[in-house]
């Protein structure tokens, strides 16, 4: 699904328009970004939470020159869902139905 479609669900099942729709996702996704960039996480209770990860400095291998690189430690973005959104999933009949077939 994409983000177009996300926002002609939204309208359709809300009766607001899609553009009003579309400003609100794209509001949505700009805080959540500019937040996290800041070193801000977000929770959305029920849903999940958007949380910056810590990634160790480490050694890597460029094997086709045979060399060394080392890259810093680094933050990245990451989802993690919420129990009552993991629950929803595994107990979808369509994904099951999906998986089955």
């Amino acid at each position: 699904m994409t983000k177009a479609e996300v926002i002609s669900e939204i309208a359709d099942k809300t009766g607001i328009e899609k553009s009003d729709v579309q400003a609100t996702v794209e509001a949505f996704f700009k805080v959540v970004k500019d937040s996290m960039a800041e070193g801000n996480n977000i929770y959305v209770r029920g849903f999940g939470s958007f949380v910056n990860k810590k990634r160790a400095r480490k050694v890597a291998r460029n094997i086709s020159k045979n060399t060394s690189i080392i890259i810093d430690e680094h933050f990245i973005p990451s989802f993690k869902p919420s129990k009552t959104f993991v629950q929803k999933i595994k107990n979808s009949k369509k994904i099951k139905e999906a998986v089955a077939a």
